[in-house]
């Protein structure tokens, strides 16, 4: 299963300097807001807000403004709404790319979408027949050495709390799971004092790509311009860089 990329992500995240981390901070008050509309703006009965407001905390986000974005979801400030548009396409080397914007101006993200795609030889296209809906944990491998739990043992004990796969790598574990089955794996970790560093619903390649050392560096560059788009809240692709 793919989602190798999403590591250095995370650490581009935490990284930031200012101007990059007002941008992080946009689009996780969208994230936030999005929820918070959806499900109302109760962590203990919305679970994607939780999530949601989960992520804020790694980024270190302002507490004032994670509950505005809250407030923003429930209707308690004014300002435009937030909506979820799903884009896919092909971006360099023909690698596929599922792009999930969160904005208040729909014209506006498919204009930039589409700008970015162009600009690195790509296009918009149909790709999601590649890609399937799942739930991913990742635990970061300092986490597991501070839990000082034995590795083998945790994974059979994921799998009977409801894992599907589970991959360890240099930075952690990825743990993945049915959509219906996050929340209950999620949870079985925080009894054991196990802090997660990402846990939601994400896209994942059925196939993936292998890239060669010339092609990543181009798809490098664009990831990082899809991180620096406001509009745009994640990436899923299949190309395994």
């Amino acid at each position: 299963m793919s989602g190798h990329s999403k590591w250095a992500t995370i650490k581009r995240a935490k990284a930031s300097n200012d101007t990059k981390k007002a941008a992080v901070f946009t689009k996780l008050g969208n994230l936030i807001a999005v929820a918070a509309k959806e499900k109302g703006g109760d962590m203990s009965t919305n679970f994607s807000l939780r999530l949601a407001v989960d992520k804020a905390k790694v980024a270190n986000m302002p507490k004032e403004n994670i509950d505005r974005a809250i407030k923003r979801g429930t209707g308690e400030l004014g300002g435009a709404q937030i909506e979820e548009l799903v884009y896919e396409g092909f971006g360099p080397a023909n690698s596929q790319f599922v792009i999930k914007c969160l904005t208040d101006n729909r014209n506006r993200s498919a204009s930039s979408v589409r700008h970015l795609f162009s600009k690195y030889g790509g296009s918009l296209g149909a790709v999601m027949w590649n890609f399937e809906q799942k739930g991913v944990i990742r635990v970061l491998e300092e986490e597991l050495k501070n839990a000082n739990i034995n590795w083998e043992d945790l994974e059979l004990e994921l799998i009977d709390a409801g894992a599907q796969d589970i991959q360890k790598e240099e930075e952690g574990a990825t743990v993945f799971t049915n959509m219906e089955d996050l929340q209950k794996v999620n949870k079985f970790l925080e009894e054991k004092n196990i802090k997660t560093e990402s846990a939601g619903i994400e896209f994942i390649a059925k196939e993936e790509q292998t890239i060669s050392d010339q092609d990543k560096e181009k798809i490098e560059k664009f990831i990082e311009e899809i991180d620096d788009c406001e509009d745009i809240s994640d990436y899923y692709t299949n190309a395994n860089v």
